[in-house]
């Protein structure tokens, strides 16, 4: 597959799913610790995403790296914005800015 149309299927993915996670394995089966721990933020908030197991793509395993200049996996995209990795996504879920950037972006309600 060429550059730019795996450069267009990961933005049709993340332009169609409000949470898009980059991960090793899926979101039943983490197939990496850091993937699990993204999994089950998103799982603490009731977070539907659409997970795409790049194991299973070597092309687009690479694409997506080469596509936010971030070079780890998993990778999460919420309204079509790279948030980015485990590392991150632990530290905003410890500090609340997880949470907040999930209100801000509409995917909870102030009930939740």
């Amino acid at each position: 597959m060429s550059v730019d149309s795996l450069r267009q299927e990961i933005e049709s993915l993340i332009n169609e799913y409000s949470v898009v996670l980059f991960m090793k394995g899926t979101a039943d089966f983490p197939a990496c610790g850091f993937s699990n721990l993204v999994v089950q933020v998103l799982e603490q908030f009731n977070i539907p995403f659409h997970d795409v197991n790049i194991l299973e793509r070597a092309d687009l395993r690479q694409a997506i790296k080469d596509y936010t200049n971030w070079p780890t996996l998993p990778q999460l995209y919420v309204n079509g914005v790279f948030i980015g990795g485990a590392d991150i996504v632990r530290e905003m879920y410890m500090d609340g800015t997880f949470e907040n950037l999930l209100r801000e972006q509409g995917l909870l309600t102030a009930a939740e």
